[in-house]
């Protein structure tokens, strides 16, 4: 229902590889806040608390929570410290919350008092949700490095057991797995498939080479894949994509030199 307060609303959605709790307390604790809004924002996560921006520019803008239901939905107003284009108070921001599979999918609805100011938000938010994003998701993939690298390990490990803990650990069950090898469905389409590796290429391994870039729950790194005497079979670069949980939930792999191995 549209607020007749304030009739012009813009509206956008986004799905955030993280799950609702987490996503949530980027607006209950303050220094989650500042993470996607400047140094020094602050919020008071209760009804009639503060809530304080400061861009990092240094324009400020502020309001008050006016309706909060953890972990689903929060609403304030908001409005700039110098009156323009909008006074404080003087629009109001609903965000809610709701599962999906990816993770996350957030909603925002913006309301204002006139058109010409909701249209000079409309940017604004599209940059400020993207932030928003690339914050939670840098949070839930702080160990996208030691599951990578637990990847490579997996594949690099002769025994069954040890190979398929690592598994477990660092993979969801769905996994996907592409490369010109492999059409790979599901963990326990992997476990055999790797099994197979070791059969018929004793001593393979592989590793990573270079750092790991990762942005919004996609990473990328590069590979060597050496035989048992050392011998370099093949390199590359695999694509992983990671899930609400942080794990290794697809990955693709690019050859940038043709080798023998899976």
């Amino acid at each position: 229902m549209i607020d007749p307060t304030h009739p012009y609303e813009l509206e956008r959605e986004i799905v955030i590889r993280a799950r609702p709790e987490t996503v949530f307390s980027y607006f209950t604790d303050s220094t989650r806040w500042a993470a996607w809004w400047g140094a020094g924002s602050m919020i008071d996560p209760e009804v009639g608390g503060k809530v304080f921006v400061r861009h990092p520019n240094a324009v400020e803008a502020a309001g008050e929570v006016l309706a909060i239901d953890p972990p689903r939905a929060i609403v304030f107003s908001y409005g700039y410290a110098s009156g323009e284009p909008v006074a404080v108070g003087e629009s109001v921001v609903s965000i809610t919350l709701s599962e999906d599979p990816e993770g996350t999918r957030l909603h925002l609805r913006h309301g204002f008092a006139d058109a010409a100011a909701r249209d000079l938000h409309v940017q604004g938010w599209r940059y400020q949700l993207s932030i928003f994003a690339n914050v939670v998701s840098s949070e839930v993939n702080a160990a996208a490095v030691d599951r990578i690298d637990a990847w490579f390990a997996a594949w690099s490990e002769p025994d069954a057991e040890r190979r398929n803990s690592q598994l477990d650990l660092h993979v969801a069950p769905s996994i996907s797995f592409r490369d010109r090898f492999s059409l790979i469905d599901g963990i326990e389409d992997l476990r055999p498939h790797l099994a197979a590796v070791h059969r018929f290429m004793p001593g393979m391994r592989l590793e990573r080479r270079g750092p790991v870039h990762h942005c919004q729950g996609t990473a990328l790194t590069e590979w060597v894949a050496t035989g048992a005497e050392g011998d370099e079979r093949g390199r590359g670069t695999n694509i992983f994509t990671l899930d609400a949980e942080g794990r290794i939930a697809g990955v693709v792999g690019l050859w940038t030199e043709t080798g023998t191995t899976p």
